[in-house]
């Protein structure tokens, strides 16, 4: 399967029609479903194996993001080989009280990884409670980048993204397979 061929499956799989709320109050009549592309290992597989490619060198941690995020990167690191770290949104209040669990992140080169980008932000805000915690993260990568600002503002926080899909792929892929 070609990238495009990729790009359809994904596109075909996940991209809902209707009336929704998005999360910053805008209404819009299409929704990514990602956890529709999680949810299947057959899929999740495929993207993962082509992510495995675009890991920069140096890399010695994944770290997924909740929710999301862990999909992925457990995926991603089956490809990989490199251990992974689960990275909540805020750090549990019982048993261990951490932020990330799995891998040991200070002092280690750190990949943030997450399924879907808009805006960046909480790659952003992830990133940096990752760097207090002594991990050099300076890269992310995700599964699409909607392309609506994300990695101009990651790249504001030394943040660089990479991006196995666009939505112009996507969209690309959508036209491409009506004509």
């Amino acid at each position: 399967m070609n990238l495009a061929e990729l790009a359809l499956k994904v596109d075909t799989a996940c991209r809902l029609r209707g009336e929704f709320l998005l999360r910053s109050g805008r209404t819009a009549t299409e929704y990514f479903d990602k956890y529709r592309f999680e949810a299947d290992p057959v899929l999740l597989d495929e993207l993962a194996g082509r992510m495995a490619a675009l890991v920069p060198a140096g890399t010695e941690v994944l770290a997924g993001l909740e929710m999301g995020g862990i999909a992925v990167v457990t995926a991603l690191g089956r490809h990989t080989g490199l251990p992974c770290a689960f990275v909540r949104k805020t750090a549990k209040a019982y048993g261990t009280a951490r932020l990330a669990e799995g891998a040991e992140l200070a002092g280690r080169r750190v990949l943030v990884v997450e399924d879907v980008v808009t805006s960046g932000g909480q790659i952003a805000i992830s990133t940096r409670q990752l760097r207090e915690l002594g991990a050099t993260v300076d890269g992310a990568l995700c599964v699409i980048d909607r392309e609506e600002g994300g990695a101009a503002a990651l790249a504001a926080d030394g943040i660089t993204l990479g991006a196995l899909l666009t939505r112009s792929d996507l969209d690309r892929a959508r036209a491409t397979a009506e004509q």
